[in-house]
């Protein structure tokens, strides 16, 4: 499933620079919704448009805009109708916590698979791919952060019968994910574990919410 990013000949995505800084300026120029992306800028290896999806955020379209993430310890769901081409990618820090908040899985799944129906999607068409849940910081395995994002999301899918057709979670990479919500296709890069402070401090401020889990007999309890 791990791949890297393809050359833009490839991914069927194509936009002179002029082009897409005007793409780009008119994404921006439009109102958006609170918790949703609004960092938009021109990929020069995708050459397209392309919105940067931070923590607590979601993005859902139905054209190929490059919908992107970077993450460590944290998830991003990237559901798919495939008869609406309608698609979205959220981004969650930990399975679930106090308030209204997409930096909580449980409010994050709700919040992108609302978004989608109203945009003309059907849960029970919704497919989904999984990405993230490493554990990237070492000496944090007491916590497992990633392991509970990781489970929580895939319980959840489970219990809303979304089946999930590909995932690349776990183990102990940073991931780059790319997205496009028309067609479908997903993307992703395991990243070397260098040049990844800023994923780990954001990693180690889930940590720091985070509360020990309570196992027995190797299982894990999700609160």
């Amino acid at each position: 499933m791990t791949t890297s990013p393809p050359p833009a000949s490839q991914s069927g995505l194509s936009l002179s620079s002029g082009a897409g800084a005007a793409r780009v300026a008119q994404l921006k120029a439009q109102a958006r919704k609170a918790g949703e992306a609004s960092f938009f800028f021109y990929d020069a290896h995708f050459k397209n448009a392309a919105v940067k999806v931070l923590p607590g955020e979601y993005f859902v379209d139905n054209e190929d805009l490059l919908v992107m993430t970077t993450l460590g310890s944290c998830i991003a769901a990237c559901l798919w109708d495939r008869q609406a081409q309608v698609g979205g990618m959220n981004h969650f820090m930990l399975p679930e916590g106090t308030g209204d908040s997409g930096r909580y899985g449980s409010y994050a799944m709700e919040l992108l698979i609302n978004e989608m129906m109203k945009r003309g999607a059907s849960k029970s068409r919704m497919e989904a791919k999984i990405f993230g849940g490493g554990a990237v910081i070492a000496g944090m395995n007491t916590i497992n952060v990633g392991e509970r994002n990781t489970n929580f999301v895939m319980d959840f899918l489970k219990l809303e019968r979304i089946p999930v057709v590909s995932k690349d979670v776990l183990d102990v990479y940073p991931r780059k994910v790319c997205f496009l919500p028309h067609s479908g296709k997903a993307m992703v890069k395991r990243l070397a574990p260098t040049n990844t402070e800023a994923l780990i401090q954001q990693d180690r401020s889930a940590a720091q919410k985070a509360q020990p889990v309570v196992a027995t007999g190797g299982s894990i309890d999700l609160f």
